[in-house]
């Protein structure tokens, strides 16, 4: 796999890639680490109820870095607990409980936490606010070419990743009722 950022090859085994399509690499972790990433990502695959898998998950990384020597906080920087991170959200998505990242949820996220209105935004991209508010509720259609055009004005760019594969969820079986003989 192509790492544009530090040009190098890199194996496929070698990086994790996250619901939003973004590359986790696994190159630093050592041996102990990658059999834990490997355990979690086993445990996420065979039993895909959500609320088990949460407590497993966070329960196992505190038990795994704690007695290094890592603080509570220092656990949650992990690559092992972003990892356990995005398996939950994948097993919430299959069991229906959340919604998959929307297309457009980066652009949503920019306009609010980086311009903090959609007016400033569409003012410093020249994007038409009506138009941008119309697409982003759903109810319209924006140009490519204006996305594209809008974004590079402000220094950005879009980008297209890969759809992240989905965790398959065992439905629960449901107990059949007992049929009752009816009173004559």
């Amino acid at each position: 796999m192509w790492n544009s950022s530090r040009g190098l090859r890199m194996k496929a085994n070698d990086v994790y890639i996250d619901l939003d399509g973004d590359p986790i690499p696994l190159g630093k972790l050592d041996a102990e680490e990658r059999r834990l990433v490997a355990q979690l990502r086993r445990r996420a695959a065979a039993d895909p109820d959500w609320n088990a898998f949460d407590n497993y998950w966070t329960a196992a990384l505190s038990a795994f870095y704690i007695p290094r020597g890592l603080s509570r906080k220092a656990v949650t920087q992990t690559i092992p607990w972003q990892i356990a991170q995005d398996l939950s959200g994948r097993i919430a998505i299959a069991a229906g409980y959340t919604q998959p990242p929307a297309p457009f949820d980066d652009l949503d996220e920019m306009v609010l936490f980086k311009f903090g209105s959609l007016a400033a935004f569409c003012k410093a991209t020249g994007i038409p606010e009506k138009e941008l508010n119309r697409f982003l509720a759903g109810r319209g259609d924006l140009s490519l070419n204006t996305l594209l055009k809008g974004l590079e004005t402000i220094g950005y760019r879009l980008r297209i990743t890969p759809a992240a594969p989905a965790i398959k969820v065992k439905q629960p079986r449901t107990p059949r009722r007992r049929r009752t003989a009816r009173p004559a």
